[in-house]
């Protein structure tokens, strides 16, 4: 969430982003009641002093003999106006945090101006899109010949928009899965594997809730959710912890099934793998200092592009416009996959910094060198990467005219050797 000095003092920008982030949120009511909240705390205050005054007050006169009974009734008295004065001020504080609670983040200076992903800012491209000279399929075509993908059954047993690898389909998605971790690791994120079930306050501390409590698996009793991406998970593990500046940068490489009702998806995009409603994906999360953090967010993009380069998969980088940021990001790159079947680019990654949006909702800080005033950490986190995504992107371009696939030189040790399915 924002500071809420922050927002009192910049109240134009902050309903500008809010609303070209496409959030609807009465920031105006927010500040009349934070502004109504300081006239009641200065009321407590003047109440509570004096009521110390006057229970000293109390204390001299019986110790003089004397009658204190009129003041100890206005002690009385001020304690009942001190309660109710409380109880206005905790009922304003719970409005106040579930207003801000809704609030976006502000955009970095450098992110491009725009609303949708035609506007986003292409940054580079590495690699040569394949040049097919046969009729090319579809992955999911591909998958089902090969047999190592399976939608039918899938619907069977959970439904649309889930799938079933087998045979070698299972072993190459356990390939990738082990690449990644493997990869990430030896480039400096320590691997850790968390829980796929989370509290509201782990899911509200990311920012996906409010606003994507509809989009996610929830479980009544108790209020747990399924996780969307471990960054969920990984980001909530430090809650409430204070670090020493020199425990920074804090670098986690996290595994996990990643789970999403994918409301609005339609069409074209429901067949296949790339939307489902639950995916595997290896996930990376940074907690960095304030000065550091983008600086930290160039290393994440180039972590994360090092696994589509060793696979030999043709990608670019975009930076995000305002209209496309995430609720709780400050700048985010996309790291877009070629899909022939699409002739376009798909995002496989997406590496934001949340600078200490993230890190204010859950409460973690970290102390300077010199003893000085703890700061909020800033979190980054990025796919690094998507499975199912990088499994079809596979599929699709390296698919041979005879319906095989030649792998990737970087899976073959992963494969036992074998170099190509089909």
């Amino acid at each position: 969430m924002l500071d809420i000095r922050f927002i009192e003092d910049n109240i134009e920008l902050v309903k500008d982003i809010t609303l070209r982030k496409g959030y609807d949120v009465n920031v105006d009511h927010l500040i009349e009641m934070v502004r109504s909240r300081r006239k009641y705390i200065f009321n407590l205050d003047n109440l509570r002093s004096e009521r110390n005054r006057k229970s000293k007050e109390v204390s001299r006169l019986k110790r003089a003999g004397e009658d204190a009974g009129r003041i100890i009734e206005d002690v009385r008295r001020i304690g009942s106006d001190i309660k109710a004065l409380e109880e206005k001020v905790g009922e304003l504080e719970n409005n106040i945090a579930e207003i801000a609670f809704k609030i976006p983040n502000i955009p970095h200076f450098s992110v491009p101006e725009g609303n949708d992903e035609d506007e986003n800012l292409e940054i580079r491209r590495w690699g040569k899109p394949p040049e097919f000279d046969f009729k090319y399929r579809p992955h999911w075509e591909i998958g089902e010949m090969l047999g190592i993908l399976d939608f039918k059954r899938a619907s069977k047993i959970a439904g649309s928009m889930f799938a079933v690898y087998t045979g070698l389909g299972a072993r190459l998605e356990r390939a990738l899965l082990n690449f990644f971790l493997d990869m990430n690791v030896k480039r400096g994120y320590k691997e850790i594997f968390c829980p796929y079930l989370v509290n509201r306050d782990s899911i509200t501390g990311t920012g996906q809730l409010p606003h994507l409590e509809d989009d996610m698996y929830h479980l009544d009793n108790p209020d747990y959710f399924l996780i969307p991406t471990a960054e969920v998970s990984v980001t909530s593990l430090h809650k409430d912890e204070t670090f020493s500046e020199e425990d920074l940068p804090i670098y986690y490489a996290s595994y996990s099934a990643c789970f999403r009702k994918e409301a609005g998806a339609h069409g074209r995009e429901t067949r296949g793998l790339m939307r489902m409603h639950q995916f595997n994906k290896v996930e990376l999360v940074k907690f960095t200092t304030q000065e550091t953090s983008y600086d930290e967010l160039e290393g994440l993009v180039s972590d994360a592009e090092a696994l589509l380069q060793a696979l030999e998969l043709p990608y670019r980088v975009t930076k995000l416009c305002i209209g496309e940021l995430s609720f709780a990001a400050a700048m985010c790159y996309d790291l877009e996959v070629w899909i022939p079947s699409e002739g376009r680019y798909r995002e496989v990654s997406s590496c934001s910094n949340f600078e200490e949006f993230q890190a204010r909702r859950l409460r973690i800080r970290y102390k300077p060198k010199g003893g000085r005033q703890s700061k909020f950490v800033h979190t980054l986190n990025g796919s690094g990467l998507a499975l199912s995504r990088t499994l079809l992107a596979i599929l699709e371009n390296f698919q041979q005219e005879d319906g095989s696939v030649i792998l990737p030189k970087a899976l073959v040790p992963y494969m036992d050797g074998l170099k190509k399915i089909g």
